[in-house]
């Protein structure tokens, strides 16, 4: 996972949300001028922009960078990626695994990019159900591969540190494509295997 490097954030936004920061710590009965807080706006800023990198990204464009010509046509999958993720309603993280498949049509993609297409949704601010299809469509209008499924397993902090406080609860969403949804087979292959 790549980090922004200092030259990579923009100055202007840094500021403008560090201001908003500052405001918040005042709000919340906290004296922003304090020692421990001084440089606490400036840090929030460059966390919200690296949290949210994957607005600036395009995921079909990160495949596209490594298609290659392949008659193979068996599943390929890559699994337990880890994923984290910023839920759009309380700006609270979740956190999770993600597992992917695909059978290929005549390309194939470095398996690396399969991981950054889940990065670059995944560093946005989502809920589960959308990040789901999203690297689904990513992968299918990229590859026109002739299927494609996506499951996430992810623990949600804003059900476990606030509202209802469930700590073990773990949600899960999946999303298929073409013969995944067409042959029961091949998704009950994909489904033990990530099991």
């Amino acid at each position: 996972m790549a980090y922004l490097r200092e030259d990579e954030y923009e100055p202007q936004v840094t500021e403008e949300i560090a201001k908003h920061v500052k405001a918040i710590l005042s709000l919340l009965g906290e004296d922003p001028n304090r020692e421990g807080l001084l440089k606490t706006p400036e840090r929030v800023a460059k966390s919200l922009q690296y949290l949210t990198k994957g607005y600036q990204e395009d995921g079909k464009a990160i495949i596209r960078k490594a298609v290659f010509d392949e008659q193979y046509k068996q599943m390929v999958l890559v699994k337990d990626i880890d994923l984290y993720s910023t839920c759009e309603h309380h700006m609270l993280p979740f956190i999770g695994k993600c597992h992917v498949a695909y059978i290929p049509d005549g390309k194939i993609t470095g398996l690396s990019k399969i991981a950054r297409v889940v990065e670059t949704y995944a560093r946005r601010l989502q809920v589960q159900e959308r990040l789901t299809v999203q690297i689904r469509d990513c992968i299918q209008e990229a590859l026109h591969p002739l299927g494609v499924a996506v499951v996430i397993e992810a623990h949600h902090t804003c059900m476990q540190l606030r509202g209802v406080e469930k700590h073990n609860a773990i949600t899960t969403t999946s999303a298929f494509s073409g013969i995944f949804l067409s042959s029961s087979r091949t998704r009950n292959e994909f489904l033990n295997l990530i099991r």
